[in-house]
């Protein structure tokens, strides 16, 4: 006969909401202690589920959570108040405990004894030893709205908090690569002075390091490696807030948005929800593995994973708890941290049916489209993963833009892999690639009834070389990650101009400088959404490693050198931004109208022929210089050049444009012409 009548302790706890939440009246919870809580989760493959937890200044408690829902574990804690530490473990006891009893020794073997809680809000790590914290939500938001810029009008600009501010000379040292450091006015000030709209953060959420960087000694500086979907990563807050507590990394997050938003910039998160931190089936237990592995985690017929991510696991969107978490952390942040977008990261990943197959009606897509919350945010999808039929491009539903790819090739084609071998002897691609993707890309899109706004415009992002490496490298050089350059890409469309690396050569460097403006600007002129990646306006290097994601050095921190060394700006984007931007006002507000519709921007007029829909030698290739280059008397650059100039071909340096400056102007120059106002001195601030 058992010590206690379980039947008899079972309490009015609820199965929802998931995570920690404050009990419903009725359900037997002190209220005068203000201390209980409602605790669920979802462990469908746990016979009998124990919470283990810490109050502040108190020892641990163990106590098993009494009722099980459709595979929700739940009920009523006791002396549970915020700031309480806690985990859970599965346990197989036949008499399960009814009651909190104390527990000593919980971490005697140094592994990790406790899962968290795939709604924890916040996660304390302390030596490896990894548990949720229970949250309060308080936060003086005052007036802060959502910016809410248009997509026709959103320029993005990709960043990383630690690298922004981190060698910024005008950002206090104790600041520097953290949540504060990303909203300091110097930083603001950068954003503003480039004409952006938007700061798209990669990942904030909780991540671990993987286990071979680890014994590498490297971190997984990106942090692709998410493991708790409501918890913001402390590491990025300052050390105030960290020795502060959980609280004050919080308050840290939300004061970055709430000054961000003042300064009119939106704040999109890139995330992370096609796998987790717990990597291939012999990987550690984390959270979800030891709540239900097979729910959780896309598997074949043979309990073998389903990996379409290349990192070991692969979340299970075939799975309505799995749909339910995503779209729940979703929220979470858009409520909570008054978040104005996504970037979801391999996202075909999330919209693959039980056959394994990408559906553009996926269950999730549908919610996401049904959501009041997440209907009215930037949804941006990275249209692929690693998986079968993994290219999506174009394939995505209203209410979502793509990154395109396909323009990031055709601009680097043209500029660059076609230049290098007309240089060799060789022949460049067509033309008409080009102007399909500065045009909008119309053909991949049509199908999916979406307009040329669809497509997010990039050249550069996190992944791959920055713009100042692709200009100076034809080859990966990945050896510092220590994986013998086996990773990274091996397709760059790169071209050094003639010299592998760094070079003093003045005319190299001067075509470097040349074919970076180039970039930026066709880039700024196409009809679609651009996307700049961090330091690029700066002439960013990391040394021609195109894959690095696990370098936290120098690389990624560059910002703030524009007044110190502008010599070292690459194309300033601010210069093309307000032209290109004017030519959209000119147009009505549904612009861009239908793919079928006629379209006006200032670089193709209705009905007029095209110069450049045909042709690989460099007369074709020239006009297309021309027709980019020339003066835009309506945009607020005053009629300025744009600098485009296609001397990068063998045969082409006796065909500039006439009216070129002969002299090769710095971008620093760029800059300050389009910020010149009558009565102002030109020079850059």
């Amino acid at each position: 006969m058992p010590l206690f009548d379980t039947a008899s302790t079972r309490d009015a706890s609820s199965a929802y909401p998931l995570g920690v939440s404050v009990p419903r009246p009725g359900s037997g919870a002190d209220y005068g202690v203000q201390s209980s809580a409602n605790v669920a989760v979802y462990a469908p493959a746990v016979e009998n589920l124990e919470i283990a937890y810490k109050a502040p200044g108190n020892e641990w408690h163990l106590q098993t959570l009494p009722n099980v829902t459709h595979g929700v574990h739940h009920g009523i804690v006791e002396d549970f108040p915020y700031g309480s530490l806690y985990g859970f473990r599965a346990t197989s006891k036949a008499d399960p405990l009814p009651l909190a009893v104390p527990i000593v020794d919980l971490d005697d073997d140094g592994g990790q004894p406790l899962l968290l809680d795939p709604y924890g809000r916040a996660v304390d790590q302390r030596e490896g030893f990894l548990t949720s914290v229970r949250m309060a939500r308080d936060f003086d938001w005052g007036t802060d709205e959502r910016p809410r810029t248009q997509w026709r009008n959103t320029i993005i600009y990709e960043a990383h908090v630690r690298g922004q501010s981190m060698l910024h000379p005008d950002v206090p040292e104790e600041l520097r690569g953290t949540y504060a450091g990303m909203a300091h006015p110097a930083i603001i000030e950068h954003f503003k002075s480039l004409g952006i709209t938007a700061v798209q953060l990669l990942p904030v959420h909780f991540h671990l390091d993987e286990l071979h960087l680890q014994n590498l000694g490297l971190t997984n500086y990106w942090g692709y490696n998410t493991a708790a979907f409501f918890a913001p990563h402390a590491a990025y807050a300052t050390q105030a807030a960290q020795d502060a507590g959980p609280h004050a990394v919080q308050d840290e997050f939300k004061g970055m948005v709430k000054l961000l938003h003042a300064a009119g910039l939106e704040v999109i998160l890139d995330v992370v929800y096609n796998h987790t931190a717990e990597g291939g089936p012999d990987g550690q237990a984390i959270s979800l593995r030891g709540l239900g592995e097979d729910t959780y985690y896309r598997t074949d017929g043979h309990g073998k994973y389903v990996d379409t991510t290349g990192c070991g696991n692969s979340l299970n969107f075939g799975q309505p708890r799995v749909v339910q978490l995503v779209l729940d952390s979703l929220r979470y942040w858009v409520d909570e941290f008054h978040i104005d977008g996504f970037r979801f990261d391999l996202a075909v990943t999330l919209c693959r049916n039980a056959d394994n197959e990408f559906d553009p009606g996926h269950p999730f897509l549908v919610a996401v489209a049904a959501d009041p919350v997440l209907s009215d945010v930037k949804l941006i999808a990275e249209p692929w993963d690693v998986g079968y039929g993994g290219w999506q491009t174009g394939r995505f539903p209203g209410g979502w833009v793509d990154w395109n790819d396909h323009f990031r090739d055709s601009v680097r084609s043209f500029w660059l892999a076609d230049r290098a071998a007309i240089e060799s002897g060789g022949q460049g691609g067509s033309v008409a690639r080009l102007a399909d993707a500065l045009s909008g890309s119309a053909g991949l899109f049509e199908a999916s009834g979406r307009s040329r706004l669809a497509s997010v415009n990039l050249i550069t992002a996190h992944d791959g070389f920055t713009l100042n490496d692709l200009v100076s490298y034809d080859r990966k050089h990945n050896e510092a990650n220590g994986e013998q350059n086996r990773d990274g890409h091996g397709d760059n469309r790169s071209y050094n101009h003639g010299f592998e690396g760094r070079s003093e050569d003045e005319s190299i460097v001067a075509k470097r400088a040349q074919s970076r403006r180039n970039l930026m600007a066709s880039l700024m002129i196409s009809l679609g959404v651009p996307m700049i990646t961090a330091g690029d306006e700066l002439a960013r290097t990391q040394q021609g490693n195109n894959n690095a994601y696990c370098q936290d050095n120098p690389w990624h921190g560059s910002t703030g050198r524009v007044r110190r060394n502008p010599q070292r700006c690459s194309a300033a984007p601010s210069a093309t931004s307000g032209c290109a931007r004017s030519s959209w006002q000119a147009n009505p507000m549904i612009f861009p109208p239908g793919m079928s519709s006629p379209i006006s921007t200032g670089l193709i007029t209705p009905g007029s022929p095209c110069p450049w829909t045909s042709g690989t030698t460099p007369a074709p290739r020239h006009a297309v210089a021309a027709r980019l280059g020339r003066r835009h008397p309506g945009g607020p650059c005053g009629g300025q050049r744009r600098y485009l100039r296609c001397d990068d071909h063998a045969s082409g340096a006796q065909e500039r444009r006439r009216n070129a400056p002969q002299d090769v102007r710095t971008p620093a120059d760029n800059v300050a012409v389009a910020r010149t106002t009558p009565g102002q001195p030109r020079g850059v601030r």
